[in-house]
């Protein structure tokens, strides 16, 4: 009897536990390779449609992002195709719901298509609105946010399409209306997957450029599909976000891209762009000459409004003759002067006159006066022996007969002088 030996192989339960001794077989990686990637939701991706080929039943196609150098192949049966209302072709712009797959026995990951739809002008036109309103919401359009245009930019950098019909008319009617004015041109891509970061960049390397005054993004005409760069919500929050005023001249009149609302200031075409950024040098010769003009008449009607009024001052008799007004006050000084005068004389005659009444007075009340008249003053004699040395008294003035008793001594003050007398007495009285 035979004996069987049977083997048995652990398998690591996880990536991180194989090992060149313990390794995976390829069917058991293939296999959770695509559990994890069928996990994965479908979804809805927008992109264009850039191969398109019909193999049966099954159609291959390449969808390429709309503003990026990103491309994804995919496949979709022709059923769904048929099903469209206007056939898809290279160049159509759809959205499409992807599921991913994973072929087990080819090792090959594929984006199976669902679903397909065509993105019509409608869709972008709604789009565009919806992002407008959105960053509108935001104040990107806000008037505050506005920079000035510079009066007379020394350097314009301009952002546009190579050797473009837009590029020329800036540079040819720019230097129509200011021979002087410089440009710093930055060629790119202005529609298609590469338009958006290539104006991006462009934009960065101008606003960082310190002799750049202004920028102007300019486009010609074109489809609504070919001015959608200008509507990416990436360029328009990099031009809100420049320092360095930025024109929009895209299109015709009648496009308006986000772009235009975002700008701090929105040329209708290419070429009014030139004429709304540079001042035409013949109006501007023409302002200066009839400023000119203007101030030589000021002035000319002021010198001569100022001429009349000094020549009216002039007659005036105060400047005519400028000496009247010191004649005048001579003459006012001269009789203030003999006034002032004749009233001291008559003042001091008049003090004279009453300083000799007042004097006629004082001597008619004088003592002396009463004795030129013949009056006699009678004063008791003073006995010098009887006074204390340094002591000195008054006569008594003899008024009544009984103060001069006989034998008293007098002395007698008449108007010559002086004697002494002596009394012999009396006793005869006048009555008053």
């Amino acid at each position: 009897m035979s004996e069987v030996v049977t083997t048995t192989t652990t398998v690591p339960a996880t990536a991180a536990e194989t090992s060149p001794e313990n390794p995976w077989p390829l069917q058991l990686l293939s296999q959770k390779l695509k559990a994890h990637i069928e996990r994965a939701p479908s979804v809805w991706v927008e992109g264009q449609v850039i191969e398109l080929n019909r193999r049966g039943t099954n159609a291959f196609l390449t969808l390429r992002d709309v503003d990026a150098e990103i491309s994804l192949p995919a496949s979709v049966w022709t059923k769904l195709l048929d099903r469209q209302a206007a056939p898809l072709e290279r160049g159509s712009r759809v959205v499409a719901l992807l599921k991913a797959e994973f072929w087990v026995k080819t090792g090959r990951l594929n984006m199976a298509v669902k679903d397909i739809r065509p993105v019509g002008l409608g869709d972008l036109l709604a789009r565009i609105e919806r992002l407008r309103q959105a960053l509108g919401a935001e104040g990107l359009f806000a008037d505050a946010r506005k920079k000035p245009i510079p009066l007379l930019p020394h350097r314009i950098g301009l952002i546009t399409g190579r050797d473009s019909d837009a590029k020329k008319d800036i540079l040819r009617n720019a230097a129509l209306r200011w021979p002087a004015v410089e440009f710093e041109i930055r060629e790119v891509a202005v529609q298609g997957n590469t338009a958006v970061p290539q104006m991006i960049a462009a934009l960065k390397e101008l606003d960082e450029a310190p002799q750049v005054d202004v920028i102007v993004i300019a486009r010609g005409g074109g489809a609504l599909e070919d001015l959608l760069p200008f509507s990416s919500e990436e360029l328009v929050r990099a031009v809100s976000r420049a320092t360095t005023p930025v024109v929009s001249a895209i299109g015709h009149e009648a496009d308006r891209p986000i772009l235009d609302d975002v700008a701090d200031l929105r040329a209708s075409t290419p070429t009014d762009a030139a004429k709304r950024i540079v001042p035409d040098v013949a109006e501007e010769l023409s302002r200066v000459r009839q400023s000119r003009d203007r101030l030589r008449s000021c002035v000319t009607r002021l010198v001569e409004r100022e001429s009349e009024r000094l020549g009216s001052l002039r007659s005036r008799p105060a400047l005519a003759a400028p000496e009247v007004l010191l004649t005048s006050r001579h003459e006012d000084i001269e009789r203030l002067r003999s006034r002032s005068g004749s009233s001291i004389d008559v003042a001091l005659a008049r003090a004279v006159d009453g300083l000799v009444h007042l004097t006629a007075q004082v001597r008619a009340l004088s003592p002396q006066k009463t004795l030129d008249r013949g009056y006699a003053v009678v004063q008791l004699a003073l006995d010098a022996d009887a006074l204390e040395p340094g002591e000195t008294r008054r006569r008594q003035i003899v008024r009544h007969p009984s103060q001069a008793p006989a034998d008293a001594a007098l002395s007698v003050r008449v108007a010559g002088g002086r004697f002494t007398a002596v009394s012999t007495g009396g006793t005869e009285i006048i009555e008053h």
